[in-house]
């Protein structure tokens, strides 16, 4: 498609990239509702596959994650109606999150906050690696420890 074709569909760029933000949070608002009846009955467990499942999403497109996640475009600010699918997206994870016992809003932005801090790491340090979020277990355990979730631990030996 050549750009005189593309504005024919969207008003400007900041049309399009509100349809892509829209698009992409709608597309992980899918993955993240597929998780539903099949989280496991383990707290630390469950916590792990809610946080992998985002990783793995958000490593699959670096530009996709950058729309969705920093404010890489000057004067970009999605329209409510692009922006509702990311508040669905924290409704659920508030849900999954009640169900393991954290309801703290301070505790769920913890966890959204080491999350998306494994995959900036990666992305600027080793693009295509696993270097930092090769770390998701260990981080999950020093989150549910300190949280207080039962069970036992993720982490594997090193």
């Amino acid at each position: 498609m050549q750009s005189p074709s593309l504005y024919s569909h969207f008003e400007s760029k900041n049309a399009i990239f509100d349809a892509m933000f829209g698009q992409a949070w709608s597309d992980y608002l899918a993955v993240g509702e597929a998780l539903d009846g099949q989280l496991p009955t383990a707290a630390r467990k469950a916590l792990l596959m809610l946080a992998q499942n985002f990783v793995d999403f958000c490593v699959a497109d670096l530009a996709r994650f950058q729309l969705m996640n920093l404010r890489v475009i000057a004067d970009f600010e999605p329209t409510p109606e692009s922006y509702a699918p990311s508040l669905r997206v924290m409704e659920l994870l508030h849900v999954h999150m009640a169900e393991l016992g954290i309801v703290k809003e301070a505790d769920i932005d913890l966890f959204a906050a080491v999350v998306g801090g494994l995959i900036d790491g990666q992305f600027a340090n080793e693009p295509g690696g696993r270097r930092y979020i090769g770390q998701l277990d260990r981080a999950m355990d020093m989150f549910a420890d300190h949280v207080g979730l039962p069970g036992p631990r993720l982490r594997r030996a090193r």
